[in-house]
């Protein structure tokens, strides 16, 4: 990458400033191990949401909330996120941030368990829009289970696409490159999806439900 194209890079991902609201959750992220989205995924998170008109929204990846705080800046006042994880304690800190950012409990459902677990009870067709930031081992399989849940013209976005600039060399084979690769191919390769992929944070893939 040229020094242009990792400063304009740098610039895209601060071009909208965060909060303290989302500093202090990134701060939180970081005390527990979690790796949130980055500003400038965030932010395109929040677009995406808005664009959708996105009122029940499925998250597979609480984190500490970070991803949540933009999705929810995205919805409307009525709006539902449905966010999961395994942790307990991420999940904690995820609801200390929706406190802080004053919203209202009814605008969060935090379910605790596998993702693969929690996604087949939920219903079909229903959902505006489905964000998977979780095990790459797995994408493959909660994106199928995105791809159920969502109603046609419901979105579609997946954090990781990139994988630490791996997918695109083809000589990187270990297990989890190898996974994120495969799934980007699956995803545009399925033609109930119109799909693309953007450069923001580590990867952001992105389909639109036919």
């Amino acid at each position: 990458m040229s020094s242009d194209k990792a400063s304009s890079w740098v610039y895209c991902e601060e071009f909208v400033p965060e909060d303290d609201v989302l500093l202090r959750a990134r701060e939180r992220a970081g005390q527990l191990g979690c790796t949130p989205v980055t500003a400038g995924t965030g932010a395109a998170l929040s677009v995406l949401a808005a664009t959708a008109g996105a009122r029940a929204v499925v998250e597979v990846g609480t984190g500490a909330g970070v991803s949540s705080l933009y999705l929810l800046r995205g919805m409307p006042e009525d709006g539902v996120l449905t966010t999961i994880d395994l942790e307990v304690e991420h999940q904690r800190a995820a609801k200390d941030a929706f406190t802080e950012a004053g919203l209202r409990p009814a605008r969060t459902r935090t379910i605790s368990g596998r993702a693969l677990d929690v996604l087949p009870r939920l219903t079909d067709g229903v959902y505006d829009l489905v964000f998977v930031d979780a095990d790459k081992e797995s994408a493959a399989a909660y994106v199928e289970q995105a791809v159920r849940l969502l109603r046609p013209g419901g979105v579609l976005a997946v954090s990781g696409a990139l994988w630490h600039d791996r997918v695109a060399d083809p000589a990187r084979r270990d297990e989890t490159t190898t996974a994120v690769r495969e799934l980007g191919r699956t995803v545009r390769a399925d033609e109930r999806l119109l799909p693309a992929l953007l450069p923001t944070g580590d990867g952001l893939l992105v389909a639109v439900k036919r």
